[in-house]
């Protein structure tokens, strides 16, 4: 992957570069005896052990000398090959495994599809002030009721100025952000932020260009493929937002400096 330009940082009222890491994510397929059981997005090390483990805790075997495991990279991914014994606890298994509530990929069964190319947005976008990002995404804590009582869930909001934000709330960031695409359903987005809570994967990136919303706030970093995929998407993404400023990732353009 090409190496991506460093954000834009706005703390405390200065504005520099800022020198971030990214962390690497990729799709990776977990296959059993030929068939696709899980795509998931993961960091590329360790995936032996991510197989392994995967097969623990979803049953598919009862100890780990009962599976071999091969990691086969492709150019679409990584597929991590599970030799299993041959029993009924995989195909039944198979039929019912659910996505956790982190999961972003439930149902895909192929690496190209963990990476489908996202929409373009070429809307010109609200063009918010600093002031408005760090206020918005401050108001995004106060807005999240269940948030507040649990400590425990993801908020996704829609800020349009002058409008109060139109905020959901779930367990798993992932859910949190399709119901918000639902409630906003018909609602105009071009002249909208997405506000986030949590961390910014590339599906998260994907869903978004979906919702139109030009500009994406989150209060986590973004993995260098999320960085990629806003970029191809033509979307604002701002990051690692708090009370005291953010960092622009890509499209700093939209941003009213």
């Amino acid at each position: 992957m090409a190496d991506l330009e460093s954000p834009i940082r706005w703390r405390n009222g200065t504005r520099d570069v800022a020198d971030r890491t990214l962390a690497d994510e990729v799709p990776v397929a977990i296959v059993a005896n030929g068939a696709t059981v899980a795509v998931l997005l993961a960091t590329p090390a360790d995936l032996d052990d991510l197989a392994l483990g995967f097969a623990l805790t979803e049953g598919l075997i009862a100890h780990a000398a009962d599976a071999d495991v091969e990691v086969v990279p492709h150019a679409d991914g990584i597929e991590a090959r599970l030799s299993l014994p041959d029993s009924g606890a995989l195909a039944a298994r198979r039929r019912t495994i659910t996505g956790p509530s982190g999961c972003g990929l439930c149902g895909i069964e192929s690496l190209a599809a963990a990476l489908r190319p996202p929409r373009v947005v070429a809307a010109p976008g609200p063009r918010p002030t600093p002031v408005e990002i760090i206020a918005a995404i401050g108001a995004l804590g106060e807005a999240q009721p269940l948030g507040r009582r649990t400590r425990a869930v993801h908020g996704a909001a829609l800020w349009r100025r002058g409008e109060p934000l139109i905020v959901r709330e779930d367990v798993g960031r992932h859910n949190a952000l399709d119901k918000l695409a639902g409630a906003v359903a018909g609602v105009s987005t071009v002249k909208a932020m997405l506000l986030l809570t949590s961390r910014v994967s590339v599906e998260m990136v994907q869903k978004a260009s979906v919702l139109g919303t030009p500009i994406i706030v989150a209060v986590s970093a973004p993995t260098r493929l999320a960085v990629a995929t806003a970029a191809a998407s033509g979307l604002t993404l701002i990051a690692v937002a708090r009370a005291d400023g953010f960092e622009v990732f890509t499209g700093a353009e939209r941003v009213a400096w």
